[in-house]
C-alpha cells in the first residue's frame, strides 16, 4: 500500500515508525513531517490544513489510504475531500470532526445520549459570561468553543483568574463546573455505531511540576494508567463512546475513526471531559511503542468502515512519555537551539526519542516549536519506564529544554 501520513508532531512520528514496520507498506509519505521522520517516510512540502493540496497529491502519487495525524485538517473537511476523490481516509467527515471542533457540539451529544459530563453553559457575549462566573465562583473551567491547539482551557482556581480567560480567549466559550478526580484517556477504534478498545493512557496536561502551570497541549503520559485496567476500560466504552456513536448515527453524522475519550474518575463515577477525533499526543507516543500488531492494515480497514482486524494487541509493559518543549513555552517558545544527542539517549535500552517541533538548518537539527520532542521508554515496570525515560531526556543536549520532572511519579 501506498500511504500518505498527515501532520508534523511526535504522534505523527509514532505512528510513521509504526507504519514502516508493516509488510503491506509500499511507500510512506508525511506531509508535512519533520526531519526525524524523513529516515521512514519521504517528507512532503504541504501543509497539514492543506486539503485541496493533499488530495492532489494523493491523487498524483496514487496513494491508497491517508493517515490523518492531527484535527485541523479533519475540522477542515479532509476526509469528505478524500471521499470525494475516492481516496480511502482514516478518519471522520467535518460533520463528526465537529465533536472535537466545538466544545458546545459535544456537550449537545453528550446530554442528549445520556454521557454523565460536568454542567455547562455556552456563552457568545463577555459581559454575560462574566456575570456567569461571578455568580458560580471558583473553581470553574472556561473552554474556548473551537480548535485552539491544547491551550484553550483554562482551569482558574479564581474569579479573577476565570475573568483573564475570558478576555483572552474571546468568544464564543463554554464554561462549566470543574470536576475533580483523575484524568484518564481512553482510545478506541470506531465506525457508525460500533467500537473496538484500543487502549488507555493518563496525560499531564499542566506545564510544571505537581500539576502547577498554564495548560499545554501536554506535557508526557504514562500507559496503562493505574487504577482503570481493562475491564475498566471496557465498561467505560460502554458509558462513554458507545452512546455517543449511536446518536451521531441518530444525527446523520456517523463517526468513523480514533476516538480519545478524556475521562475524568469522579467519586461519582466517571464524566466525559472532552471528545478528539484522533490520537492523542503525547499519548499516542507512550501507547505505540507498546504496540505489538501491524497498524496499516487495521486504519485500511477503519478507513472502509470495518473494525474487522481492529482488535489491536499490546505488550504488558508499562511505558511512558516525557515531553522536551521549549523555554518560554506555551506562550512564546524560544527558537532556534541546537538539539543534539537523540543518537545517545534511543541508545538507551527501550527508549524511543519521536521529534516534533524541529528543524534543520544547514544540516543540524534545530528546535522550531514549543513541544520539541518527545522521549519514550518501556519497561516490565513503571518504575523502569520513567528512570529509562530520564536517562534518556539527560542525554540529550539543548540549552532552551525545559521538562517535567514528575511524569509517571
Amino acid at each position: 500500500m501506498r500511504v500518505l501520513l498527515v501532520g508534523s508532531g511526535g504522534r505523527e512520528h509514532a505512528l510513521a515508525t509504526c507504519l514502516a514496520r508493516s509488510p503491506e507498506l509500499t511507500a510512506l509519505y508525511a506531509a508535512p513531517g519533520n526531519p526525524g521522520m524523513a529516515s521512514v517516510a519521504t517528507l512532503v512540502p504541504l501543509k497539514a490544513d492543506d486539503v485541496g493540496g493533499l488530495v492532489q497529491f494523493a491523487q498524483e502519487q496514487k496513494i491508497d489510504l491517508i493517515v490523518p495525524g492531527p484535527e485541523a485538517p479533519l475540522v477542515a473537511g479532509l476526509a469528505d475531500a478524500c471521499a470525494e476523490a475516492g481516496i480511502p481516509c482514516a478518519g471522520p467527515t467535518k460533520a463528526a470532526a465537529l465533536l472535537e471542533g466545538s466544545k458546545a457540539f459535544t456537550k449537545d451529544v453528550a446530554d442528549a445520549a445520556g454521557i454523565p459530563t460536568a454542567r455547562w453553559e455556552r456563552f457568545e457575549e463577555e459581559a454575560p459570561a462574566i456575570e456567569f462566573v461571578r455568580r458560580r465562583g471558583a473553581p470553574i473551567v472556561i473552554k474556548a468553543d473551537g480548535l485552539a491547539g491544547g491551550k484553550g482551557v483554562v482551569v482558574a482556581q479564581s474569579v479573577e483568574e476565570a475573568e483573564d480567560a475570558i478576555r483572552r480567549l474571546g468568544m464564543p466559550l463554554v464554561i462549566e463546573e470543574c470536576l475533580v478526580g483523575e484524568e484518564v484517556s481512553l482510545f478506541a477504534f470506531c465506525s457508525d455505531d460500533k467500537a473496538v478498545l484500543i487502549g488507555a493512557a493518563r496525560d499531564h496536561k499542566r506545564l510544571g511540576d505537581g500539576d502547577t502551570g498554564p495548560n499545554t497541549g501536554g506535557m508526557g503520559a504514562i500507559s496503562p494508567p493505574p487504577a482503570f485496567g481493562r475491564e475498566m476500560q471496557e465498561k467505560a466504552l460502554d458509558i462513554m463512546v458507545r452512546p455517543m456513536l449511536a446518536e451521531m448515527v441518530r444525527r446523520g453524522t456517523p463517526f468513523r475513526g480514533v476516538i480519545f475519550a478524556g475521562l475524568m474518575l469522579t467519586t461519582e463515577g466517571p464524566k466525559l471531559i472532552e471528545y478528539n477525533v484522533r490520537f492523542g499526543d503525547p499519548e499516542a507516543q507512550a501507547l505505540l511503542i507498546r504496540l505489538q500488531s501491524d497498524l496499516l492494515p487495521i486504519l485500511a480497514a477503519l478507513a472502509q468502515g470495518s473494525l474487522e482486524h481492529a482488535a489491536a494487541e499490546f505488550s504488558d509493559e508499562h511505558s511512558i512519555s516525557l515531553v522536551l518543549a521549549a523555554n518560554g513555552y506555551p506562550d512564546t517558545p524560544k527558537k532556534g537551539g541546537r538539539i543534539s544527542g537523540i543518537e545517545r539517549a534511543e541508545a538507551v535500552p527501550g527508549v524511543s526519542v519521536f521529534q516534533a517541533g524541529t528543524k534543520l538548518v544547514n544540516g543540524v537539527l534545530v528546535a522550531d516549536g514549543g513541544r520539541v520532542l518527545t522521549v519514550c521508554a518501556k519497561a516490565a515496570t513503571p518504575e523502569d519506564a520513567r528512570k529509562l525515560a530520564y536517562e534518556g531526556a539527560s542525554a540529550i543536549q539543548w540549552e532552551d529544554k525545559i521538562f517535567r520532572s514528575d511524569i509517571g511519579l
